[in-house]
């Protein structure tokens, strides 16, 4: 698995803010550790059992974090162009056309205050779950972390840092490279749950 992670917290980058709402009103955060089977209204998870699977994982009461916004889509031919790029050297290894992706975000935040509130320790954090996810032999996948600055107001207002967790993945078929897709987000969730990564926290 491709794997690499960035920060975007300069003054003009978007900050995640918990709670959220659409303007149209259409979506909201939900708030899974207090409602945990409230699916129905994240579609997207609905339609995408495996993306369920990994929000019931990320705000089960032994996770560490809890997630704030999500999507999957299958990837247009922009992001296709760009992914087969960046995972040439590993995709060339399997040896069929890639011509299908499919990816999903995951906005999570963690639930340790001291992790919150900390960018060095996202920093640490990132780097270690990189390298673990490199190690995850599927060369046609990838795994894309972001740190952004996020203000979670559910018990006070408090500012601190929240990860945008991309992972995307190609295949012959669209079927395929769901599936594919699927495996890779799997592996990724339990890199965040796993007492591997905990230990540096």
């Amino acid at each position: 698995m491709l794997a690499e992670w960035s920060a975007e917290c300069s003054a003009e980058d978007p900050v995640l803010v918990v709670p959220w709402k659409d303007p149209d009103g259409k979506a909201e955060f939900v708030d899974l550790r207090a409602n945990p089977y409230d699916f129905d209204a994240i579609p997207e998870a609905e339609q995408n059992p495996p993306l369920m699977q990994a929000l019931r994982a990320l705000n089960a009461a032994r996770s560490p974090v809890f997630t704030a916004k999500c999507d999957a889509w299958a990837l247009d031919d922009d992001e296709l162009a760009s992914l087969r790029m960046n995972l040439d050297a590993q995709a060339a290894d399997t040896g069929t056309e890639l011509d299908f992706g499919f990816g999903s975000y995951i906005d999570m935040v963690w639930r340790e205050r001291s992790l919150f509130t900390s960018l060095h320790r996202h920093d640490q954090m990132l780097g270690r779950l990189s390298r673990l996810a490199a190690a995850i032999d599927r060369p046609a996948t990838a795994l894309e972390c972001v740190v952004r600055p996020a203000v979670v107001d559910l018990e006070g207002a408090q500012e601190g840092y929240a990860v945008s967790l991309y992972v995307k993945a190609l295949g012959p078929g669209a079927q395929e490279a769901w599936e594919e897709w699927a495996d890779a987000l799997d592996a990724v969730v339990g890199l965040v749950r796993g007492k591997e990564l905990s230990r540096l926290g």
